[in-house]
């Protein structure tokens, strides 16, 4: 993202954080999101124009229990939300070590510096948590929240850049390239071909059974969660490996 555009995102959300009233808060932080989606629309059609600018790689991040499954969980999520196939490795007993995010470069860059933050804005509530039931496992109850969380999240940058693509679709003028609509397919189309060559054989994961209470709640954090303040600049992560 651009030094200016995040600069930005960083201000709308300071404010939100001293908003005075919840729905000051609010209205300060959608528009930081928006405005990272909007960002991520304008890479789209710039990458269009210069299709050798954005190029389609694998970014592969290291996941740590405990909680590894809910972690990579939302780390998929957020990718989806930006376009990007993720693939989850060292599948084994309810736990991930890594994940490999697979798409646009511009997009990857935006996925690791948003789920940074969120990562920590997680966990720093798990560790808080406790479920309204003593005799609920405790374990069970966070892992069922950070579910919930990473739901939330995902529907709230959806809905974000499905409002970014039409309100760019009707202020792009279509007769000096194609629409926003063909380049945005053309864009997952590309990476959906190089996924699927990059691994032919990939399997399904198993369905993850979750038998916690705490999604109600986790649902309620991913509705707050802030979607644009990256407090921490990840380093790079290793290319991918098998």
């Amino acid at each position: 993202m651009g030094a200016d555009k995040l600069d930005t995102v960083r201000k709308l959300l300071a404010k939100a954080e001293g908003a005075a009233t919840a729905q000051e808060a609010q209205a300060y932080t959608a528009k930081a999101v928006q405005l990272m989606a909007r960002h991520g629309i304008d890479e789209a059609l710039l990458g269009a124009a210069r299709p050798g600018d954005d190029e389609i790689g694998a970014t592969r991040i290291a996941v740590d229990d405990p909680y590894s499954a809910g972690k990579a969980r939302l780390l998929g999520w957020v990718g989806s939300a930006f376009g990007c196939r993720c693939v989850l490795h060292g599948v084994r007993g309810g736990r991930v070590t890594a994940v490999t995010v697979f798409g646009h470069a511009s997009d990857r860059a935006r996925v690791e510096l948003l789920h940074t933050s969120l990562l920590l804005q997680a966990t720093s509530q798990l560790v808080r948590l406790r479920p309204p039931d003593p005799r609920e496992s405790v374990a069970a109850y966070r892992r069922s929240w950070l579910h919930g969380f990473a739901v939330e999240v995902h529907r709230r940058l959806a809905a974000a850049h499905e409002d970014a693509e039409r309100e760019a679709a009707g202020t792009t003028p279509g007769a000096h390239g194609p629409s926003v609509a063909l380049v945005l397919a053309d864009r997952r189309e590309r990476v959906e071909r190089a996924w699927a060559e990059a691994f032919p054989e990939l399997g399904r994961a198993r369905r993850s059974m979750l038998t916690g209470s705490g999604v109600r709640a986790g649902t309620r954090a991913g509705a707050r969660a802030d979607l644009g303040h990256p407090r921490v600049t990840p380093a790079r992560s290793p290319a991918l490996g098998r």
